[in-house]
C-alpha cells in the first residue's frame, strides 16, 4: 500500500480537543478518585428503591458500620447471668454537629476497648510505611479517656494510634470537638477494617469519621487515579455528569452550592445510579441500593482538579428537568423555581470567575483559591431533548439569554439528546441550525453514542458532510463489544481500535468537531453499573484499558492543523486501514507531521510513504524524511483487554523506522507515527 503525504493543509485543530468526561457512576467519586477511605462517614446514608417516576429512600444511617468489641471488653462485660453486650450503639439526632447532616452515632460502653468498625467497600487497604490522616468529631457525653484508632484484620493490628479526649480542637457551641491524628501502616494489608474505640467505659457521640492516605494529591485525590488522568494530558474536563446533573428526581440532582461547605456540612445525597437496573425481578432494589454521594468531591474540588491536570473546566447545569429517562418531573418555565435554576447558573459563573468582592467569588477565596478559575465553557442541560411536554429548546434559549447578559464570552454547550439516530437528534439539530447565524447562541452541540465497534468502523465519515455553521462536542462515546454491569472484559482491543478508527474521522473534521471525550471514565471492580469504562480499579491498584491508551495517544498527538489526504483515506478503508494526518505549524514542534493509522486486519500490512506531486516531486518519487518515531498499540487477540492481574497485557510500545523504510503495521494495531519532511 502507498500513501502520498503532502504539506497541503486541511483545517485547524482546536487546542485541547481531546478531553475527559467525569460522572459519579461506578463509584468513580466516593470509593474512587475522592481518596476518602471510610464509607458513610457522617452516618447519613439512605437506601434507594423504586422505578421510573416512583423512587423513594429509606434512612440507613449505620450502613457500613458495626460494633467493635475487643476480647478484653467481652471479659469485662460478663455477668453472673451470662454474657451481655458491653456496649450499645445507635444513630440518633437531636443536637447535631451540622444541620445539613443531622444524624450522628451514639456509643454507650460499659467496658474498655469498645467502639465502631467500618469495612468500607471490599475492605480497607493499607500500604506499608504509608501515613493515613484521621479526622473525626466527637461529643464526650460521659468520657474522659483516650480514643484508640487502628486498622485490623483477623485480630492483627496493621496501624494504630490514640488521642486523648481532652485533645480535641475546634469545639462547637454544643460541645462537638474535632480530633485529628496520623497513623502509619506497619505492613500492607487488604480487606481490613477501620476501628475507632474508647479505652475506658463511657458515652460518646461521633460524627464525620474520615480517613485519607497522606499521598492523596492536594489531600483530596487518590494518587494513582489522579496520575492516570494527568497522563492523558486532557484539554478539558466535563463534570459532574451525566445523569447526576439531573437526578432521578429533582431533589436528588447535584446542587453545586451544597458542595461548597466544609466537608462535614455537605448534605448527603443518594446517587442516581443506586437504582440502575431496578426491576420487578429484583423487587426494584439494586445491589447498589446504598450508593450515596458525600459531595466531598464538590465543585471547588472539580475546578481544582482541572487546574492540577491542565484541563479547561466544563461544568454542566440543570435546566429544571429531572432525568428524562426516569422521570417526568420538571419545574415550569414561568415559575419562581425555574428562576432559581437560572440564577444558579449565574452564581456558578460568579463562583468560578468572580472577584473576591463578589458574593460567590468570596466563597471561592474562602475555600482557598483567590484567583478566578477562568471558566470559559458551560453545558446547558445534560442529554436533554424536546418533546410535547418537555420544552428544552425554550429553556435553552432563556438560559442562553441570561448567561450571555451576564458574560457574553461564555461558550455554551447544547444537547442533541441521548443518541444520534432518532427524531430527537434530528429536531435538536434543526433547532440549533435555525439559530446558526445568531452569534454565540451555541458553541457546540453535545452528541452521545454508545455503539458496537462495527458502527464506528462503518461511520468514520460521519462528520464529513455535517454543516459547518454549528460545531459538535462528541461528549460521550465508546465502543461496546459487550455491555452490562461489572464487565471489565468489555474493554477489548477490538473496541479500542474501533474508537481509534472513528477518531481519524473526528480529527479529519476538526473544523466541525471541536471537543471529544470517551465515557464513562472510571469503574471500581465489583461496583460498576455500566461497562465498558476507561480506567478500572479496586481498593489497592488501578489499570488502564486499551481505550485509555487510544485517548492518551490522541490527546498527546493532535497537532494544530490537519493535512489534506485528498481522499486516499477513503480508499484505504476498503483494505481495513483507517488513517488521518496532521502537523504542527507553530512552536518547537513546527514542521512535525503526525500520522495516525489503524490496521484492523489480522495480518501485517506495509504502508509506503511518498511525497505528493504538489510538493514539487514527481509522482512516485521517494519521500525524503528524517527517522519516523512510532507509538504502537496492539495485542495478539483483539477480543482481550487488560485485567487487574494482567494490567499491562496491552499497552503501547515505541518503535523507530529508518529512512526509506516502509511502515510495518502490526495486525490489529493503532499507531501514531511522527516525522518531519526534509
Amino acid at each position: 500500500m502507498k500513501l502520498q503525504l503532502s504539506k497541503k493543509q486541511g483545517v485547524p485543530i482546536q487546542k485541547g480537543m481531546i478531553g475527559l468526561f467525569f460522572e459519579d457512576i461506578n463509584y468513580a467519586a466516593d470509593g474512587g478518585l475522592y481518596a476518602e477511605m471510610i464509607e458513610n462517614r457522617s452516618f447519613e446514608f439512605v437506601e434507594a428503591f423504586g422505578q421510573a417516576r416512583d423512587y423513594y429512600t429509606v434512612f440507613d444511617g449505620d450502613y457500613a458500620w458495626k460494633a467493635y468489641i475487643s476480647e478484653k471488653s467481652e471479659v469485662e462485660g460478663c455477668t453472673e447471668e451470662g454474657t451481655v453486650l458491653p456496649m450499645n450503639y445507635q444513630v440518633v439526632t437531636g443536637s447535631p454537629h451540622t444541620t445539613d447532616n443531622p444524624h450522628y452515632m451514639r456509643v454507650e460502653a460499659t467496658a474498655p476497648m469498645c467502639g465502631l468498625c467500618n469495612q468500607a467497600y471490599e475492605g480497607i487497604s493499607l500500604k506499608q510505611g504509608m501515613g493515613y490522616g484521621i479526622t473525626f468529631w466527637a461529643r464526650c457525653v460521659d468520657f474522659t479517656g483516650n480514643f484508640v484508632i487502628g486498622v485490623e484484620k483477623d485480630g492483627k493490628r496493621y496501624a494504630q494510634g490514640q488521642i486523648a479526649a481532652a485533645a480535641g480542637v475546634s469545639e462547637t457551641y454544643n460541645y462537638f470537638r474535632k480530633y485529628e491524628l496520623e497513623i502509619t501502616a506497619d505492613a500492607s494489608v487488604s480487606g481490613a477494617a477501620f476501628v475507632l474505640c474508647m479505652d475506658t467505659a463511657g458515652i460518646v457521640e461521633f460524627d464525620y469519621i474520615s480517613m485519607f492516605p497522606k499521598d492523596a494529591v492536594a489531600g483530596l485525590f487518590r494518587k494513582d487515579l489522579f496520575e492516570k488522568l494527568k497522563a492523558l494530558k486532557p484539554g478539558f474536563l466535563r463534570f459532574p455528569g451525566g445523569c447526576i446533573v439531573e437526578g432521578n428526581t429533582l431533589d436528588n440532582r447535584y446542587c453545586f452550592k451544597d458542595s461548597l461547605k466544609e466537608p462535614w456540612a455537605r448534605k448527603n445525597n443518594w446517587n442516581r445510579w443506586a437504582v440502575h437496573g431496578n426491576c420487578e425481578e429484583n423487587s426494584f432494589k439494586s445491589v447498589y441500593s446504598h450508593y450515596n454521594q458525600t459531595l466531598g468531591l464538590g465543585y471547588y474540588e472539580y475546578f481544582l482538579l482541572c487546574e492540577l491536570i491542565g484541563a479547561e473546566p466544563l461544568p454542566v447545569v440543570n435546566v429544571g428537568f429531572a432525568c428524562q429517562y426516569q422521570s417526568t418531573e420538571q419545574v415550569a418555565i414561568d415559575s419562581p423555581e425555574f428562576e432559581a435554576f437560572l440564577q444558579e447558573s449565574i452564581d456558578l459563573l460568579e463562583f468560578a470567575n468572580g472577584g473576591v468582592d463578589t458574593k460567590w467569588g468570596a466563597v471561592r477565596a474562602q475555600m482557598g483559591h483567590e484567583a478566578p478559575f477562568n471558566l470559559k465553557m458551560l453545558g446547558v442541560g445534560n442529554e436533554q431533548w424536546q418533546t410535547q411536554r418537555a420544552d428544552f429548546f425554550e429553556r435553552y434559549t432563556v438560559f442562553e439569554q441570561r448567561i450571555h447578559e451576564y458574560d457574553a464570552s461564555i461558550k455554551l454547550i447544547g444537547s442533541a439528546g441521548p443518541d444520534i439516530t432518532s427524531e430527537r437528534y434530528t429536531k435538536a439539530w434543526e433547532f440549533y441550525h435555525a439559530h446558526g447565524e445568531q452569534e454565540n447562541f451555541v458553541y457546540a452541540v453535545d452528541e452521545h453514542y454508545y455503539v458496537k465497534p462495527e458502527w464506528l468502523l462503518e461511520h468514520t465519515d460521519f462528520y464529513d458532510n455535517y454543516p459547518r455553521d454549528v460545531k459538535v462536542f462528541s461528549g460521550e462515546y465508546a465502543a461496546h463489544p459487550i455491555s452490562g454491569m461489572n464487565r471489565p472484559d468489555a474493554n477489548t482491543l477490538e473496541g479500542a481500535l474501533a474508537e481509534a478508527a472513528f477518531l481519524t474521522g473526528v480529527e479529519r473534521n476538526a473544523d466541525v468537531v471541536v471537543l471529544a471525550s470517551y465515557a464513562p471514565l472510571f469503574a471500581r471492580l465489583g461496583y460498576a453499573q455500566w461497562s465498558p469504562d476507561m480506567i478500572w480499579f479496586d481498593g489497592e491498584i488501578s489499570y488502564a484499558t486499551p481505550s485509555y491508551y487510544v485517548q492518551q495517544m490522541y490527546g498527546a498527538n493532535m497537532g494544530d492543523m490537519t493535512l489534506d489526504l485528498q481522499g486516499q483515506e477513503k480508499e484505504l478503508v476498503k483494505q481495513g486501514i483507517y488513517l488521518s494526518a496532521s502537523c504542527y505549524t507553530e512552536g518547537e514542534d513546527a514542521g512535525t507531521v503526525i500520522l495516525k493509522v489503524v490496521n484492523t486486519n489480522n495480518q501485517t500490512m506495509e504502508l509506503e510513504l511518498m511525497r505528493a506531486e504538489e510538493d514539487g516531486l514527481a509522482e512516485g518519487q521517494e519521500m525524503p524524511f528524517v527517522e519516523i518515531h512510532g507509538t504502537i498499540l496492539t495485542g495478539e487477540n483483539q477480543k482481550l483487554g487488560n485485567t487487574i492481574t494482567e494490567p499491562e497485557r496491552i499497552k503501547p510500545y515505541e518503535k523507530c523506522f529508518g529512512e526509506k523504510e516502509a511502515l510495518v503495521l502490526q495486525p490489529n494495531s493503532f499507531g501514531v507515527y511522527k516525522m518531519k519532511f526534509l
